[in-house]
């Protein structure tokens, strides 16, 4: 990133008229954690009006500590232009994460009353208060746009959705063919939940398996694992590996060494709340790619860990080529994504997967003593832990105690979730390794 940061800043300088070049640097600089409000400043006065400078723009200001100053940014331009989805969704959630959640859709209030009830604003909003699992809101806006919409077919699919994610809810399956012919994939992971719910697991299989082969997998993989648990069919153990495809590695970092990085990543812990989307509670997540930043202490860390994974990768069995963690072993090491998370208090992850992922990862830079931490398992990464709200009746398969230097790898696509600490603090670094 540094040599495209270069690159981009000559391209910029030699021709400071040119939108693209200008904005690109803002960018670069951005995800690199360098000053960039003043470069999408720059940006914006070549193309005021260009969406995404204005949304990056806002982002940039307020990870510069100019959080009144973005939501402004972001307010005005909405007034002007209500229709923005992005816009509102980047406004709701700087005001979550900046510690406004009283105010998050404010922007979809009033768009929806100046500017007319329309689909795609109320799936956004409607979207919104489903992140956050605030199901009464949700069903208020789905109920009210029905009046105007009665028979609009999204909105039927949504209430559907809403329907089936109540713990006690049943005989839908009338409603759910309604519209299976649509082969829709994130309609068909709604009916597998649906299904999982009633304990109809070789129906919610059947439904999964169809999209196995297709760009869709990567969303069905976590959930036929849960089938195939549930039901005693070896897949599981293809799937998951027998011993699991899980690795604990120590990458020989000295306590000093761990403390100067702690000291960093809080320091990049600006926000005061989780993204509503993701599944930190009771802390906090970094915002941008943390292995951009170009700090010593991090891009060590980072160095140790593509080691890590080249370990990993090796110790491997010989995967057949439909298995999703089977791929190129002798590649360059990219991550899709980094970031750092910090709980404290009560702080927890609930039960998740990473579908834009290969494998994924949890390496402890700090974590609460055993009498902070609580007893056993608090505090530790539970690997195939389903999703509470499913109530399936499958425990994780192995629960692992967080240490300071301990990087744990595993397939993307395996369920894992973080068991409640009592106090203290945990602090990590994660990221998903990109399939090559």
């Amino acid at each position: 990133m540094e040599e495209a940061l270069e690159t981009i800043g000559e391209a910029a300088k030699q021709d400071p008229g040119c939108p693209r070049a200008a904005f690109g640097l803002a960018q670069i600089a951005f995800e690199c954690w360098r000053p960039a409000a003043d470069l999408f400043a720059s940006a914006r006065r070549l193309v005021p009006s260009h969406p995404d400078v204005i949304r990056n723009h806002a982002l940039a200001m307020a990870a510069e500590g100019q959080n009144q100053a973005a939501e402004i940014l972001l307010d005005q331009t909405l007034q002007a232009n209500p229709g923005w989805i992005d816009g509102h969704r980047t406004l709701a959630t700087l005001r979550i994460t900046y510690g406004r959640p009283e105010d998050a859709d404010a922007s979809y209030v009033t768009a929806n009353a100046t500017a007319g009830p329309n689909i795609p604003l109320i799936m956004a909003w409607f979207q919104h208060y489903v992140a956050l699992k605030q199901w009464l809101n949700a069903g208020e806006i789905l109920r009210t746009a029905m009046l105007e919409f009665p028979e609009h077919r999204q909105l039927k699919m949504a209430m559907l959705f809403l329907d089936s994610e109540e713990s006690e809810a049943v005989n839908l399956e009338h409603r759910f063919d309604a519209f299976s012919h649509l082969k829709d994939p994130g309609f068909d992971l709604c009916h597998v939940r649906y299904l999982l719910r009633s304990e109809k697991y070789d129906a919610a299989e059947a439904i999964a398996v169809r999209h196995v082969g297709s760009p869709s997998e990567r969303l069905f993989w976590p959930y036929l694992s849960l089938c195939w648990r549930l039901t005693g069919n070896a897949r599981a153990a293809w799937l998951d590996g027998n011993p699991l495809f899980v690795s604990c590695i120590d990458l020989n970092s000295t306590a000093a060494e761990l403390a100067s990085l702690a000291n960093v990543l809080r320091g990049l812990h600006r926000l005061k709340a989780p993204y509503p989307e993701q599944s930190v509670h009771g802390g906090t997540q970094t915002d941008r790619q943390i292995f951009f930043h170009p700090d010593s202490n991090i891009q060590k860390v980072k160095l140790k860990v593509q080691a890590a994974v080249r370990t990993y990768l090796a110790s491997l069995p010989p995967l057949d080529p439909s298995h999703p963690l089977s791929g190129r072993q002798d590649a360059p090491i990219l991550f899709e994504g980094s970031w750092s998370v910090l709980l404290r208090g009560s702080g927890f992850h609930a039960p998740h997967t990473h579908i834009q992922g290969w494998i994924s990862s949890a390496f402890y830079v700090s974590v609460p003593s055993r009498d902070q931490m609580g007893a056993e398992p608090a505090g530790g990464l539970s690997l195939g832990l389903a999703p509470r709200e499913l109530a399936v009746p499958l425990p994780p398969y192995r629960t692992i105690s967080p240490k300071a230097g301990q990087l744990v790898l595993f397939p993307s696509t395996m369920w894992h979730g973080t068991e409640a600490i009592d106090s203290g603090e945990r602090l990590t670094i994660a990221f998903d390794v990109r399939r090559t």
